[in-house]
């Protein structure tokens, strides 16, 4: 049985990832209506691993014997600026993430649960993916300026 924290936490998390999928798709929405649909594409791919992060916690959440829940979802932004600004935002949503993960697994460590601990640290190694891959691309954006937005576009259409 997971404990009363823990299972509050992990909601909380599940919530976070709820709000971060709706957040990409508002950006997936502006971009496509610029036509970015490169752009737009790597976006929606981004919301539903989300979505993903979200359901994968309340399947854990449940086999431990708590209860998942799906709370308010804030509203998220509807304009943007420039695609190098909606990436920008993306490296530091993924860094905030990062830090509530982190806080999932360090309430985890301070309960001695295990369990929860293991299952998180993969959500930690897998952020340490979605910055150095939002960090990538906003490198990137930066160095191709105007004229390679194209061009990444186009790359980012693979995902």
């Amino acid at each position: 049985m997971i404990s009363t924290d823990l299972q509050k936490a992990i909601n909380d998390q599940i919530t976070a990832e709820l709000w971060s999928s709706n957040l990409y798709l508002s950006m997936a929405f502006a971009l496509k209506a610029e036509g970015w649909d490169g752009f737009a594409h790597w976006m929606d791919k981004q919301a539903l691993e989300e979505r993903e992060h979200a359901t994968t916690m309340a399947d854990y959440l449940i086999k431990r014997g708590g209860v998942a829940k799906v709370s308010q979802i804030d509203v998220v932004p509807e304009k943007w600026g420039s695609v190098l600004e909606v990436f920008e935002h993306v490296y530091s949503h993924e860094c905030h993430v990062s830090e509530l993960i982190d806080k999932v697994v360090d309430l985890a460590a301070k309960e001695n649960d295990k369990a929860t601990q293991d299952f998180f640290w993969g959500f930690v190694r897998e952020q340490v993916e979605e910055e150095a891959t939002a960090s990538s691309i906003v490198d990137k954006l930066k160095k191709a300026g105007d004229q390679g937005l194209f061009y990444l576009d186009s790359q980012l259409a693979q995902r």
